[in-house]
């Protein structure tokens, strides 16, 4: 059974596991995690496999490393800004 997050939810997840941890045993510890994005959705072990990581040391370095790779499409609505407004 899939497990869905959105990327809000990334960091709880995260921090869920046991640090440092291997990119191999990330993806086996999550292989039922599909991130939720604004536009669709994408496989944890696919964002992953993008990563050029082989180790992450906490729950802060695994998500900003996510984050890295997750398509800017994904994160919000085109052309929106948290900027002034």
């Amino acid at each position: 059974m899939t497990h869905e997050v959105k990327l809000n939810e990334l960091t709880e997840l995260l921090e869920s596991a046991s640090y440092p941890l291997s990119a191999d045993a990330m993806r086996s510890q999550f292989d039922d995690v599909t991130l939720v994005y604004a536009d669709g959705s994408e496989p944890l072990a696919a964002v992953l496999d993008r990563i050029g990581s082989d180790q992450f040391d906490s729950a802060e370095d695994a998500q900003t490393s996510i984050f890295n790779v997750v398509p800017v499409e994904g994160v919000g609505e085109p052309g929106q800004s948290e900027g002034e407004g």
